[in-house]
């Protein structure tokens, strides 16, 4: 390219390329040999003329060249007639073979673990003065006030010289699973970290300084007691301090387990009164 057309404005550029579009378009270009009289100064990148060099192949762009004004003196010499520009529009060369891909087959995954059975049990959340009781309802629907489970639970909370009638916390127990689904999982850390979260919840509305009784083997295992077959002991769990207590079944079912859950009581009744 010479130093005249690599010294041109940029709209040489874009002549050069509204001039290939209308080449492809068949339609004929021309550019004026000398200025038209009483027509307006034409840009300079109008006036340009292509050259092809014959040597390379590309297309090159060619200097800018203006008509030479013709003499006064001798009018009637006629200039010989400029050739029409030829405007070469680059053709694509033949298409490469694309590279062909090699899909490597995906390393054997290991198949996920399987899941553990959601497990079915029923929870309800109580109050009996400074004591929150999370009780597993034998049935899985809320005590009567007749049901002979119900009237053992007064009878607990008379010895502990508590309340005799507790007040229902949560309206609706906690029944597991939760969803008749099978795609979520409902194993047992999930169903521990529900009713940790739902307890949770509840304490700390409540306000703090309550004891905690842990009623029945799903109660103290889904409240993160790791020996939950452990009863008539306060343990620490994930909610704090709570005191561990047989099922109101086996209660009913075994008299020696009362009575030993009464000798256990009697050292922690000042925990959950005011004595």
């Amino acid at each position: 390219m010479s130093d005249a057309a690599a010294s041109a404005s940029p709209s040489l550029a874009a002549e050069a390329r509204r001039r290939a579009y209308l080449q492809a378009l068949q339609l004929d270009v021309w550019v004026p040999r000398t200025p038209l009289p009483f027509a307006a100064p034409s840009r300079p990148e109008v006036l340009w003329v292509e050259e092809v060099d014959e040597v390379e192949a590309a297309p090159v762009v060619a200097r800018v060249v203006r008509p030479a004004p013709v003499p006064a003196a001798s009018p009637a010499v006629e200039a010989p007639a400029a050739a029409r520009p030829r405007i070469e529009i680059p053709r694509p060369g033949p298409a490469k073979p694309a590279a062909s891909v090699v899909v490597e087959p995906e390393a054997e995954r290991a198949p996920p673990p399987p899941r553990e059975p959601a497990p079915r049990f029923a929870l309800q959340l109580l109050q009996a003065g400074r004591c929150l009781l999370l009780l597993e309802l034998p049935t899985g629907d809320a005590l009567g006030a007749r049901d002979p489970a119900y009237l053992l639970l007064r009878d607990l909370l008379r010895a502990a010289g508590l309340p005799e009638t507790p007040r229902i916390v949560s309206e609706e127990p906690i029944r597991w699973p939760l969803l008749n689904s099978g795609q979520l999982d409902q194993g047992p850390a999930a169903a521990a970290e529900f009713v940790q979260s739902f307890v949770a919840a509840h304490q700390e509305r409540l306000g703090e300084g309550l004891g905690l009784w842990l009623i029945g083997g799903a109660a103290r295992r889904y409240s993160g007691v790791e020996q939950y077959e452990e009863t008539g002991v306060e343990r620490e769990t994930a909610l704090g301090s709570a005191w561990l207590v047989p099922g109101l079944e086996v209660l009913m079912e075994e008299p020696a387990a009362k009575a030993a859950l009464w000798q256990a009581m009697r050292p922690l009744r000042r925990r959950w009164t005011d004595e």
